[in-house]
């Protein structure tokens, strides 16, 4: 895995100082006149002599963090570069599924990672997972129709059969590009790094489903999470004993790698029990090489037996400062803004209901991608400062009488009461039957927890 592999390298500075207050990937800018690369001796393919690797690890726009790679061999003078993903591998895979109609559906930019298939099924066309690229949804059918034509013309001397069906599937390729019928669109990413975009943000897009999955076994195989001889036995397994510590009162630390700038930095973890709901387990990340800060929240429970939707009808500007528990299943909806935000978006965060609306700001303004550069639609980024603006509204108190809506299948979140343990007039909770889609999404259609045999 690349994170892992990176995760511990170490920079010396000209001077013979370490470096380890600098970001392990950096962004491209003038003020670093040479900028730090790994070189690595290794065998060149062509010519089995010793050539050149050279490393060079960077960020740039949609791939966050990558490493660019390239090898040259002054024995033959092959060559070669490519460019590889940084980022960590998601929790979860993530698939996306479009209904294309329009000439600006086909204009919808797509982020692909080496580890996504794109698939058409009125056509019944898959393209394999290849390198990383960002493109957009025409790109991807004219991408693939160039490659489709490499060498039809041998082809049609070899075998002229094939060639045939070839030239009819490629008319219909170029069908699609026409949109003489609205077609659908299939992005499938087991690292859940991909993305298709969204023309209507922040608005939800009816013609787009975005479904978040469990990965299988040979999936973590495929993305070298683990290992095909790897298996667990219970003999193995270490744990705490009872009484060794306080679970309330510690505090534990362990080592990851900064989700901004991936530089490893210290997390802490704690066990924290939420008056009138449960308890929860806060994690905690501080990067000292790019000051990012950012918390987690992870329920200390198991899932509740129904979901829950909270809805809080904001009133006043005390409204703001009520303790919120996103858990990472939830889903956020603000009707009065037609706004909706899927389940697992943004993580699980412990904080108030003012610091959830800005978040939202942060993610679809100063960390959204897609509004900034050359690449940017002006009708886009209108609307979505339009839309900050009326969060703007919302978190001074302008606008009041709004509905904040939060729907956990999991049932693990929770916002502040300030009647509590009596009811409070402007908070409503509802628990409900899970959907078999909810259940799908949280693994319980396939657990099996009763009446089961160990084979």
């Amino acid at each position: 895995m690349t994170e892992n592999l990176y995760s511990h390298v170490k920079y010396m500075a000209s001077d013979g100082v370490e470096a380890s207050k600098k970001p392990l990937f950096r962004d491209i800018t003038a003020d670093e006149d040479e900028p730090e690369i790994t070189e690595i001796e290794s065998l060149c393919v062509n010519c089995e002599e010793q050539g050149m690797t050279r490393l060079f690890l960077t960020k740039i726009p949609f791939f966050r963090e990558v490493i660019v790679s390239s090898f040259t061999c002054d024995h033959c003078g092959f060559r070669n570069a490519e460019l590889q993903s940084g980022g960590r591998i998601q929790d979860k895979g993530v698939q996306y599924s479009a209904i294309i109609k329009t000439p600006q559906d086909l204009n919808r930019q797509v982020v692909q990672t080496e580890f996504a298939t794109i698939r058409i099924p009125c056509l019944d066309f898959e393209a394999p997972s290849k390198k990383g690229s960002l493109t957009t949804v025409e790109g991807i059918i004219s991408r693939a129709v160039e490659d489709l034509e490499q060498g039809q013309q041998l082809r049609q001397i070899e075998s002229p059969e094939m060639a045939s069906k070839i030239a009819e599937f490629l008319i219909k390729m170029r069908g699609l590009l026409a949109l003489s019928e609205p077609f659908e669109l299939v992005i499938d990413d087991p690292s859940g790094n991909s993305f298709l975009e969204n023309p209507h943000a922040p608005k939800r897009d009816p013609d787009m489903k975005i479904t978040h999955y469990t990965r299988t076994r040979q999936q973590d195989v495929d993305l070298c999470i683990v290992s095909e001889e790897s298996d667990i036995k219970e003999d193995e397994v270490i744990g705490v004993k009872d009484g060794d510590f306080n679970t309330q009162n510690e505090v534990l630390h362990f080592n990851v790698n900064c989700p901004s700038c991936n530089a490893p930095c210290p997390t802490n973890m704690k066990l924290v029990n939420i008056p009138y709901f449960k308890e929860v387990v806060i994690m905690a990340t501080c990067c000292d090489a790019c000051g990012h800060r950012d918390n987690e929240v992870k329920s200390g429970g198991g899932i509740e037996p129904k979901g829950r939707r909270i809805t809080l009808v904001i009133e006043k500007s005390e409204d703001m400062t009520r303790d919120v528990l996103k858990s990472e299943t939830c889903a956020i909806q603000i009707p009065e803004l037609d706004f909706e935000m899927d389940f697992g978006t943004l993580g699980g965060k412990f904080t108030t209901v003012e610091g959830l609306l800005q978040d939202f700001k942060a993610q679809l303004g100063g960390e959204n991608p897609f509004v900034g550069g050359d690449s940017s639609q002006s009708s886009t980024v209108e609307k979505l400062h339009h839309f900050c603006e009326q969060l703007d509204q919302i978190i001074s108190g302008k606008w009041k009488g709004v509905h904040f809506i939060l729907d956990d299948p999991a049932g693990n979140s929770y916002v502040q009461s300030f009647a509590a343990p009596d009811l409070d007039p402007q908070l409503t909770v509802e628990d409900y039957e899970r959907s078999f889609e909810q259940n799908e999404f949280l693994g319980l259609n396939d657990m099996k927890t009763e009446n089961y045999e160990q084979s």
